[in-house]
Order: C-alpha cells, then structure tokens, then sequence
C-alpha cells in the first residue's frame, strides 16, 4: 500500500511539472508548441491532457505557410509595344518579373491577357524627361527601340533615342541595360547608312556607361508571328527554313562582301528569352551577343 502512495504521489508531481511547462506556451515572446508527453507506469502509457491520445513522446510544430516575395527586378522594356519588344514583356512575365514598358503610343493596343499585367507609361526617348518617371524604382532595361526612314530620322531613332535612354538609366542607377541591336550585313549598311549608323553609336554609349552590366545582342533577320491590328503576319514561314539552312553557316560571314548576307534568322522568341536572361542574370557576360550567340544561350536553360 505504502508502495502505491508513493507512486501516486510522484506521478501527480510529474503530472503537475508537465502542466506548467504546458501552459508556459502562450507566454509572450515564446515560441508556440504543440506539446504533448507520455509516461510509462506499469506499462502503460499515460498523457498530460485528458483529450490527447495516448502515444509516445513527441513534439509538434505548426505547420508553416510557405509565402511566396514579391518581385525584386523591376524590368522597363523600351518599346515594349512593338514585334519584339511585346515578346520580351511576355518573356518577363514568365519569370515572374514586375514589367513596365515606356512607347510613344503608351498602352500597347494588343487585346492579350498579358498586356494587362505590364506598366505602360507613354513618352519620347527624345525627351529626357518622359525616362525620369519610367525608370524610378527599375534594376535593368531592355531597348527594343529602332526605326527606318530618312538617314537623319533613322540616326536619331536609332541613336539619339537610345543614347539618351542608356545616360538617363546610369544616372539612374541601373543595374543592367541590354541593347536590341541588328547583325551587320554588309553591304546592307550603306544602304541604310543612317540606321547601322545610329546602332553603332548606341552600343559605342552603352559600352562606356555600363562596361560591366552591358549587353548588346545582334540578331540577324527576326521572325515570328507578328500581329498588324487584327491580323497575323506568319513571319516565320521564310525564318524557319532559312535558320535551319544557315544556322551552321558563320564560317561563310568571313567571305567579303557576301557573307553577311549569309546571316542566320532567329526566332524571336529566342531573342526575348536572351534578352530578359542578359538583363536578370549577373553572370551573364557584358559585351556583344550575335546571332549564333543567341541561338546558342537560347538553347540554355
């Protein structure tokens, strides 16, 4: 009997200790436990509250919500409205980035649901103040800007506009800046002086504002599906065969005079795909992407 009193009395005193170290849960400051002890008498297995279900000791966490953060790159996509440029604001969307686009024209007329989830901010590359508003709060840009017309027109599209863009965005503070350039085909370039002109320009800029962030990419002929109003150009018919027939050809750029022109496509998804990478991506290397460059990092995952 004297035995039984004994045993009683420390399994009350063990069952109080285990209450109190219960209740000092809810305390202010300490972590919240789910806490539930057994002890063995005889063999059998006794539990501190009434309503737990007798089993062998354990500690339980609740359970932890994983919440995804916010964005953290904020892209600006210079004419974001255009063939490629609404390429690469979907492109962005994908990773997950906050995506604003800055056109003369402002909200892109493209009826796609993805068009819904990008900044548009109307405004003139021409003017330095229509970049101030647009690039607050932006880690990187992405230039698809570019023009034909008169040699002095595509000069100041092509350059002047990009020049500014790429000085308003170091002044900034920009991270990382990527240029949307063209492949030089040769003989084409005096043709379009103005155009190859203001390109060459433009990267001349970049290069010096952004040496260790800067990205120009080349491509040679871009298709894909391109959309004028309601209607769908279906680029992609000439691109395709033509890229399957010169992807393989950039020994034959060094023939003068024909070589360039001998230039693969690409596909402008590839374009925007390498286009957001060299603008998020740190380790991607500064300097000049060409056309079997782009196909080669799109190929990349």
């Amino acid at each position: 009997m004297e035995g039984e009193r004994n045993v009683e009395v420390e399994d009350e005193k063990m069952r109080s200790f285990f209450e109190k170290l219960y209740a000092t849960r809810e305390e202010p400051g300490r972590v919240k436990w789910d806490i539930t002890v057994a002890v063995s008498r005889n063999g059998r297995l006794l539990s501190t509250g009434s309503d737990k279900v007798d089993e062998p000791y354990k500690v339980e966490e609740a359970e932890t919500l994983e919440v995804r953060p916010p964005p953290t790159e904020k892209l600006l996509v210079l004419g974001g409205n255009g063939f490629v440029g609404s390429h690469v604001c979907r492109e962005a969307l994908a990773h997950g980035l906050t995506v604003s686009s800055l056109n003369r024209s402002g909200r892109s007329s493209l009826h796609d649901s993805w068009a819904n989830s990008v900044v548009w901010h109307q405004g003139n590359l021409l003017s330095t103040d229509s970049l101030k508003h647009a690039l607050n709060g932006v880690t990187s840009v992405i230039s698809c800007v570019g023009s034909f017309g008169s040699n002095s027109y595509m000069y100041k599209i092509n350059g002047t506009a990009n020049i500014n863009a790429i000085r308003a965005a170091a002044e900034q503070g920009v991270k990382r800046f990527v240029y949307i350039s063209a492949a030089d085909f040769g003989l084409v370039k005096y043709l379009l002086r103005g155009y190859y002109e203001g390109k060459k320009a433009a990267e001349m800029e970049l290069m010096t504002k952004f040496p260790y962030g800067g990205v120009i990419l080349r491509p040679g002929f871009i298709y894909g599906t391109r959309r004028v109003g309601s209607m769908k150009l279906p680029l992609g018919v000439i691109g395709v065969p033509l890229e399957m027939v010169l992807k393989h050809a950039k020994p034959l750029l060094r023939i003068p005079l024909v070589g360039p022109l001998l230039t693969s496509p690409v596909n402008v998804t590839s374009v925007a795909k390498v286009a957001v990478r060299a603008a998020i991506d740190p380790v991607f290397p500064p300097g000049i992407a060409d056309t079997y460059d782009i196909l080669q990092y799109s190929l990349q995952k």
